[in-house]
């Protein structure tokens, strides 16, 4: 019985599940002798359960070792507007710097574009139906991501947008040939506001947008800053005007106001063309500033060591060109005016001028309701264009360019209200009677009162405002038009108009004073002005005079300045949403004590 008993108990330690683990002997007791049997059992537990979490930290190390390979390739994501700006573009640059090391570029030199996206779509938007792609049809495009937005984990939505036009980029994994690992890549890297390449088939979408299906798609420039968002916009209009690239970005409607402004520039063109008018150009720097009555930017020149006025207006070149046997010549340019900047005037703008030989200005208020008329009509699609001169929210007026124009006589209309003008305006007693007329009716005139700037101001108050629809403003006084031909029936008179339009000028013209000897007694009266103060005044042009001379023709001379019209054309109010990079003041960056105060 002793010996049965023994083999019982020697059986579990040696044969059973609970040996000890192959390799491994039990410790001895604290004695130095084996250990009893429930000390064993505890031992052999305790290692059975350690053995146990290795394996299961072997299985977990596995798990997050497969998520780490795979996953974040492959998880598509939209763009978190959340973050930080200074924080996205340190982001930005870090990302694009770990690709540069994995020999990454993403600023590659070329993209095989083979087609803008106005063609892309006036080609294929009316030939593919609702959920149907053109196979046959590849092409490679290009345009910047306003929007992205990931769908599940293979399908992934952009908006691109190139000149004005946009085309939905519908990425399906399905369709990707580059493969699985490209797409992911690809779709994890690009972002709001990135420039691509894409490769595809023209698409409809099921429900009815025109897409593009890409097979491959190429980061062709990064942008670093995070877009202003589309909830909030980029609205600050200090910051529109100093960063107008970002405005273009953003803002659809400044996009089309510019478009705006590019085709009535160009429709002047066609115009003058097609009336065998030659376009010039001539210079932007003068030793006299001359053709207009403003006060001028001056600049050196280093190698003739003088100093030069930008020009404030190309006329007297261009009539010169006109005595050379240029019978029909036309400019479009900048002219540069040191005056004050407010909502119509820029000291830089872009004017055109025209000088038509055996022309007089009746000739010219009938060209010029020509062009205008046929301008709004081709750029507007129709003679009536909807204004709002007090701003988006204020009254809305219709501005009607519908042929023939109303003409008002300036001083007729003076005398008809009232207004007390003398019969010679060269008398010396005209400047006082004038001067107590603005006196009496609260209109300011600065320093110096001359008779031609105290008849402006008058006119500026009691006429202009009233011109909402085009209105010739005519017959002005020589002492106002030094370069106008005296008006054949009306002594003292020129032959000349301007055009108002919502109580703004538009345009100016008259019949040139072509006879040497008066041009040269007018330079003089101006020069006389120019020193009592008058910095708007012109000094006497010998080379202009000498060139009358030899004999200009009868000429009718006319001057447009494209921003205002823009303006009136694109319901703005402001001349610096119509000039690409208006002139601003520097901005003062203010020190930490600064801002405390």
């Amino acid at each position: 019985f002793f010996f049965v008993s023994l083999d019982l108990m020697s059986e579990p330690v040696q044969d059973t599940p609970n040996a000890a683990p192959e390799g491994e002997n039990p410790p001895l007791g604290p004695d130095g002798q084996p250990l009893s049997k429930n000390a064993y059992k505890k031992w052999l537990k305790a290692e059975q359960k350690k053995k146990q979490m290795e394996e299961k930290k072997k299985l977990a190390d596995a798990k997050k070792n497969e998520k780490s390979d795979a996953p974040t390739k492959r998880k598509l994501q939209n763009d978190d507007d959340q973050v930080d700006p200074r924080l996205y573009f340190e982001n930005r640059c870090a990302a694009i710097d770990k690709l540069k090391e994995q020999g990454i570029s993403c600023y590659p030199h070329k993209f095989p574009v083979d087609c803008q996206l106005d063609d892309f779509k006036r080609k294929f938007e009316g030939k593919v139906e609702n959920g149907k792609t053109l196979d046959d049809e590849l092409h490679h495009i290009t345009g910047r991501i306003i929007k992205k937005r990931a769908q599940g984990q293979k399908l992934v939505f952009y908006d691109i947008i190139q000149c004005g036009v946009k085309v939905q980029v519908m990425c399906n994994l399905m369709f990707y040939k580059a493969g699985e690992d490209a797409f992911y890549d690809i779709h994890g890297r690009l972002k709001r506001g990135d420039i691509v390449g894409v490769k595809g088939v023209p698409a409809m979408s099921k429900t009815g947008e025109f897409s593009i299906i890409p097979h491959e798609m190429t980061l062709l420039s990064p942008c670093l800053h995070m877009l202003p968002t589309a909830q909030y916009g980029f609205k600050d209009q200090e910051s529109r005007y100093r960063q107008r690239y970002l405005d273009l970005i953003c803002n659809e409607g400044v996009r089309n106001t510019f478009y705006t402004r590019s085709r009535i520039i160009s429709y002047f063109r066609r115009f003058m063309d097609e009336r065998n008018f030659l376009e010039v150009e001539t210079p932007l720097m003068n030793m006299i500033a001359g053709g207009a009555n403003a006060k001028p930017f001056i600049t050196h020149h280093n190698d003739l060591n003088l100093d030069l006025f930008m020009r404030i207006a190309p006329e007297l070149y261009l009539k010169m060109l006109v005595v050379g046997g240029l019978d029909r010549v036309y400019e479009v340019g900048r002219v540069f005016r040191n005056e004050g900047i407010d909502l119509t005037h820029n000291p830089e703008f872009t004017l055109g001028e025209f000088y038509m030989a055996y022309a007089d200005y009746n000739d010219l208020v009938k060209l010029t309701e020509d062009l205008l008329s046929s301008m709004v009509l081709s750029v507007c699609g129709s003679y009536q264009v909807k204004y709002h001169p007090e701003g988006p929210d204020g009254n809305e007026v219709v501005i009607d360019f519908t042929p023939p124009y109303q003409k008002i006589d300036m001083l007729e209309d003076l005398r008809a209200q009232g207004v007390e003008i003398p019969s010679d305006l060269n008398d010396p007693s005209a400047r006082d009677i004038l001067d107590k007329q603005c006196v009496e009716r609260n209109v300011d005139c600065s320093a110096p009162r001359t008779v031609a700037r105290l008849l402006d101001k008058l006119v500026g108050e009691l006429i202009e405002p009233r011109c909402n629809n085009p209105t010739f403003i005519i017959n002005h006084p020589e002492i106002m038009s030094p370069l106008a031909k005296w008006h054949r029936s009306c002594s003292g008179l020129t032959e000349r108009f301007e055009l108002f339009v919502m109580g703004k000028e538009v345009c100016n013209a008259y019949t040139e004073l072509n006879e040497p000897r008066i041009q040269r007694e007018r330079f003089e009266q101006q020069a006389s002005a120019k020193s009592q103060g008058d910095d708007e005044a012109q000094l006497v042009d010998d080379n202009f005079c000498t060139a009358l001379e030899y004999g200009l023709p009868p000429t009718g001379g006319w001057g447009m300045g494209f921003d205002r019209l823009t303006m009136l054309l694109t319901d703005n109010i402001n001349i610096k949403e119509v000039i690409l990079f208006p002139a601003m003041k520097p901005e003062v960056e203010h020190t930490n004590e600064e801002k405390t105060e």
